[in-house]
């Protein structure tokens, strides 16, 4: 079969994967536990569900704007207002299939072929593949300290003549954590001066802990929205746990939210209605299941730090926010790929590659299952790695003999 050189360039998204070999053990009756994945178990909320399901109810299921009903446009509109304190109007506004889509469809209204597109490391594991998919180059900026917070000189040393864009996540996906006030404003400035777009990825932006608040990138901003190169993308998979809805959107100029909302109709003709109306319910409505999601991902967070400090040679930082910490597991095996293969097969844990968000070394493990597979989960890894932990072990009826890595 003849592939395009794109489609070779492209790899498979190994969180995806990950959950489809989760999900092909458990059917086998294998007692998985997956610390790999960025999907709350708790429920939507009921609101976005009357929604959705009055619409379902009519059997009147169509098409729609391509960038949006009007009445998710509003409902972003207001929740811009309320928690960015910007007004933004309706052409500001692309609503998506998911935030995901919301950014693949600026990578492709914004990017010509070999620009470049600047993003911090440790990054989602989506950044290179759908800058590739653009046309563009992804250039990942890493911390000379080896910490997960680059300074904005290393950021801004890495920008030339190619440099398009720069891509921001805080709070971060995979070490959760979130960037400084004077970070994020010493950034907004640079870009405005260099003309340089900045891409603002706040999809875990009311998952904050510790009564903390992250920063709004509007407060630093100086150009008018209409003239600026700021864009704003979020959506309601994490926040409300509504990641099979797949909405998203993206608050930008409105010229440019018009070239995205020309490239969405021709890849989707836009978001599907009834998700579209269950994110409508879910801002609109009742918020207290964000905080209530909020405080148990802080609550298991805690223990998740507090059994993986307890692993000899595990060093871990501590997370500002998200679902998910970024251990360093170094100490026992450099190649991260290779420790995550050894804990799915030897004690039936997921986990995610580090070198998968450009830190080898790493493992991405998610504290936003039950505290029982986290406490499990944690159990098991400690016991493979850990020379002094037992030297038996049971998965459900199976033992388990001491075998070292």
């Amino acid at each position: 079969m003849s592939l395009s050189q794109l489609a070779k360039s492209i790899n498979e998204s190994p969180t995806l994967k990950l959950n489809e070999t989760a999900a092909l053990l458990r059917e086998k009756g294998e007692p998985v536990i997956h610390l790999g994945g960025g999907e709350p178990k708790s429920k939507a909320p009921i609101d976005a569900i009357i929604n959705c399901t009055s619409l379902l109810n009519t059997g009147e299921v169509r098409y729609t704007p391509p960038d949006g009903i009007p009445a998710l446009k509003k409902s972003v509109i207001r929740y811009t207002e309320e928690h960015y304190h910007k007004v933004v109007t309706a052409d500001n506004v692309l609503c998506s299939g998911g935030a995901k889509q919301a950014l693949m469809v600026l990578l492709h209204a914004i990017l010509d072929p070999k620009e470049e597109v600047i993003f911090p490391a440790p990054y989602w594991v989506s950044y290179p593949e759908m800058v590739k998919l653009a046309g563009g180059v992804p250039v990942p900026v890493t911390a000379e300290d080896g910490t997960f917070y680059p300074s904005v000189k290393e950021i801004t040393d890495a920008v030339g003549s190619y440099t398009k864009a720069i891509i921001l996540n805080s709070p971060n996906n995979p070490s959760g954590a979130m960037y400084s006030r004077d970070f994020v404003a010493e950034i907004v400035d640079f870009c405005e001066k260099k003309s340089i777009y900045l891409i603002m990825d706040d999809i875990y932006n009311r998952l904050v802990f510790e009564g903390k608040n992250a920063p709004i990138c509007y407060d630093f901003a100086r150009t008018p929205l209409e003239q600026s190169k700021l864009v704003v993308i979020n959506g309601v998979s994490k926040m409300y746990a509504m990641t099979g809805f797949r909405i998203g959107w993206a608050v930008a100029n409105s010229e440019l939210t018009e070239a995205m909302g020309n490239i969405q109709s021709q890849q989707t003709s836009g978001p599907a209605a009834p998700s579209q109306w269950a994110a409508v319910g879910a801002l609109n409505g009742v918020q207290s299941s964000v905080e209530a999601l909020r405080m148990t991902l802080e609550n298991n967070r805690n223990v998740m730090l507090e059994r993986l400090e307890a692993i000899p040679g595990v060093k871990v930082t501590k997370p500002e926010g998200t679902f998910y910490c970024f251990p360093d597991f170094s100490a026992y095996m450099k190649d991260s790929q290779k420790l995550a293969n050894f804990l799915l097969q030897k004690v039936r844990v997921v986990s995610v590659p580090g070198k998968e968000f450009g830190f080898e070394g790493h493992l991405r493990l998610s504290y936003c299952g039950t505290m029982k597979d986290i406490t499990e989960g944690l159990e098991r890894i400690q016991w493979a790695l850990d020379p002094n932990s037992a030297n038996e072990l049971y998965l459900g009826d199976r033992k388990l003999v001491r075998d070292w890595l």
